[in-house]
Protein backbone atom coordinates (compact mmCIF):
# COMPACT_ATOMS: atom_id res chain seq x y z
CA UNK A 1 0.00 0.00 0.00
CA UNK A 2 1.40 3.37 -0.53
CA UNK A 3 1.00 5.99 2.12
CA UNK A 4 0.51 9.60 1.05
CA UNK A 5 2.09 12.18 3.11
CA UNK A 6 -0.52 14.74 4.69
CA UNK A 7 0.41 17.71 5.49
CA UNK A 8 0.70 17.11 9.14
CA UNK A 9 3.02 14.81 8.59
CA UNK A 10 4.91 16.58 6.13
CA UNK A 11 5.23 19.50 8.63
CA UNK A 12 6.26 17.32 11.53
CA UNK A 13 8.80 15.86 9.22
CA UNK A 14 10.42 19.11 8.16
CA UNK A 15 9.94 20.62 12.05
CA UNK A 16 11.74 17.16 13.01
CA UNK A 17 14.47 18.08 10.73
CA UNK A 18 15.20 21.50 11.74
CA UNK A 19 15.06 20.95 15.42
CA UNK A 20 19.44 21.50 15.02
CA UNK A 21 19.73 25.31 13.46
CA UNK A 22 22.71 26.79 13.92
CA UNK A 23 21.59 30.38 16.02
CA UNK A 24 24.44 32.64 16.08
CA UNK A 25 27.02 30.61 14.44
CA UNK A 26 26.31 27.57 17.40
CA UNK A 27 24.62 24.22 16.94
CA UNK A 28 21.61 24.14 18.92
CA UNK A 29 19.40 21.30 19.64
CA UNK A 30 16.01 22.03 20.64
CA UNK A 31 15.34 18.44 22.03
CA UNK A 32 18.08 18.38 24.03
CA UNK A 33 16.23 17.32 27.12
CA UNK A 34 13.41 15.33 27.65
CA UNK A 35 11.12 18.55 29.11
CA UNK A 36 12.02 20.29 25.53
CA UNK A 37 11.42 17.28 24.01
CA UNK A 38 7.91 16.76 25.55
CA UNK A 39 7.13 20.55 24.31
CA UNK A 40 8.33 19.34 21.44
CA UNK A 41 6.30 16.41 20.63
CA UNK A 42 2.95 17.78 22.42
CA UNK A 43 2.93 21.53 20.24
CA UNK A 44 2.76 18.46 17.35
CA UNK A 45 -0.04 16.47 18.56
CA UNK A 46 2.28 13.32 19.69
CA UNK A 47 2.51 11.82 22.67
CA UNK A 48 4.59 13.24 24.92
CA UNK A 49 6.49 10.68 26.76
CA UNK A 50 9.91 9.85 27.35
CA UNK A 51 10.15 6.82 25.57
CA UNK A 52 8.64 9.10 22.25
CA UNK A 53 11.37 11.66 23.06
CA UNK A 54 14.36 8.91 22.99
CA UNK A 55 12.79 7.99 19.51
CA UNK A 56 12.25 10.83 18.01
CA UNK A 57 15.58 12.09 18.74
CA UNK A 58 16.90 8.66 17.04
CA UNK A 59 14.92 9.31 13.71
CA UNK A 60 15.84 12.83 13.88
CA UNK A 61 19.56 11.92 13.33
CA UNK A 62 19.05 9.15 11.15
CA UNK A 63 16.89 11.04 8.76
CA UNK A 64 19.31 14.26 8.73
CA UNK A 65 21.66 11.78 7.84
CA UNK A 66 19.89 9.34 5.27
CA UNK A 67 18.69 12.94 3.20
CA UNK A 68 22.29 14.28 3.36
CA UNK A 69 23.50 10.67 2.20
CA UNK A 70 25.54 9.95 4.84
CA UNK A 71 23.50 6.58 5.50
CA UNK A 72 21.49 4.78 3.35
CA UNK A 73 17.62 4.41 3.79
CA UNK A 74 17.86 0.87 5.09
CA UNK A 75 18.63 2.59 8.13
CA UNK A 76 15.44 3.62 8.60
CA UNK A 77 13.84 0.05 9.04
CA UNK A 78 13.39 -0.18 12.69
CA UNK A 79 11.46 2.93 13.33
CA UNK A 80 8.46 1.78 11.31
CA UNK A 81 8.95 -1.87 12.38
CA UNK A 82 5.49 -3.17 13.54
CA UNK A 83 4.08 -0.10 11.19
CA UNK A 84 0.24 -1.39 9.73
CA UNK A 85 -2.18 -0.21 8.06
CA UNK A 86 -5.86 -1.61 8.49
CA UNK A 87 -9.07 -0.63 6.14
CA UNK A 88 -12.13 0.89 7.50
CA UNK A 89 -15.34 2.16 6.22
CA UNK A 90 -15.80 5.55 6.62
CA UNK A 91 -19.30 7.52 5.08
CA UNK A 92 -19.59 6.36 1.89
CA UNK A 93 -16.13 4.54 1.17
CA UNK A 94 -13.07 3.36 2.38
CA UNK A 95 -10.46 5.17 5.35
CA UNK A 96 -6.88 3.54 5.99
CA UNK A 97 -5.88 3.83 9.71
CA UNK A 98 -2.43 3.27 10.85
CA UNK A 99 -1.40 0.83 13.71
CA UNK A 100 2.08 2.49 15.18
CA UNK A 101 3.75 1.06 17.67
CA UNK A 102 3.98 2.83 21.42
CA UNK A 103 7.04 4.47 22.07
CA UNK A 104 7.65 5.29 18.60
CA UNK A 105 4.85 7.31 16.96
CA UNK A 106 6.35 10.37 16.07
CA UNK A 107 9.45 8.79 14.87
CA UNK A 108 7.17 6.29 12.55
CA UNK A 109 5.46 9.56 11.28
CA UNK A 110 7.92 11.29 10.53
CA UNK A 111 10.00 8.37 8.71
CA UNK A 112 6.67 7.53 6.60
CA UNK A 113 6.06 11.38 5.79
CA UNK A 114 9.62 10.95 4.66
CA UNK A 115 8.78 7.70 2.27
CA UNK A 116 5.82 9.03 0.83
CA UNK A 117 7.49 12.37 0.21
CA UNK A 118 10.45 10.34 -1.71
CA UNK A 119 8.36 8.52 -3.48
CA UNK A 120 5.50 11.53 -4.73
CA UNK A 121 8.35 14.42 -4.84
CA UNK A 122 12.08 12.61 -5.25
CA UNK A 123 14.75 15.11 -4.71
CA UNK A 124 12.76 17.84 -3.79
CA UNK A 125 13.70 17.37 0.61
CA UNK A 126 16.98 18.39 0.40
CA UNK A 127 19.61 20.13 3.05
CA UNK A 128 19.85 24.00 2.74
CA UNK A 129 22.85 24.52 0.32
CA UNK A 130 24.27 26.99 2.59
CA UNK A 131 27.38 24.73 4.11
CA UNK A 132 27.12 26.77 7.57
CA UNK A 133 23.16 25.78 8.05
CA UNK A 134 22.35 22.93 9.36
CA UNK A 135 18.37 23.18 8.04
CA UNK A 136 16.30 21.22 5.99
CA UNK A 137 13.50 22.36 2.85
CA UNK A 138 10.87 20.72 1.15
CA UNK A 139 11.03 22.66 -2.28
CA UNK A 140 7.40 23.17 -3.36
CA UNK A 141 8.55 25.09 -6.43
CA UNK A 142 7.48 24.09 -9.83
CA UNK A 143 11.22 23.80 -11.65
CA UNK A 144 12.22 22.03 -8.54
CA UNK A 145 15.46 24.84 -7.98
CA UNK A 146 15.07 25.80 -4.42
CA UNK A 147 18.15 25.84 -2.79
CA UNK A 148 18.21 27.67 0.80
CA UNK A 149 16.48 27.03 3.81
CA UNK A 150 15.52 30.52 3.35
CA UNK A 151 15.79 33.42 0.47
CA UNK A 152 16.23 35.71 3.02
CA UNK A 153 19.13 34.68 5.17
CA UNK A 154 21.21 31.64 3.66
CA UNK A 155 19.95 32.50 -0.05
CA UNK A 156 21.36 36.41 0.49
CA UNK A 157 24.39 35.28 2.57
CA UNK A 158 25.60 33.26 -0.13
CA UNK A 159 25.12 35.22 -3.31
CA UNK A 160 26.65 38.04 -0.67
CA UNK A 161 29.63 35.75 -0.33
CA UNK A 162 29.95 34.81 -4.21
CA UNK A 163 29.62 38.66 -5.10
CA UNK A 164 32.14 39.31 -2.71
CA UNK A 165 34.69 36.41 -3.80
CA UNK A 166 34.09 37.99 -7.57
CA UNK A 167 35.00 41.03 -6.23
CA UNK A 168 37.73 40.05 -4.62
CA UNK A 169 39.13 38.12 -7.48
CA UNK A 170 38.64 40.52 -9.97
CA UNK A 171 40.76 43.02 -8.56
Amino acid sequence: MRVVPSMTNERLLLDLLNTTPVVEGRPRDELADVDAGRRWLADHDQPATAEEWDAVREARSVLQAVIRGGRSSESLAPFVADVSSRPTIAGDGIAWVLDLPEGRTAAARAVLAWGALSESSPGRLRACANPECRLFLIDHSRPNTARWCSMAVCGNRMKARRHHERSRNAS
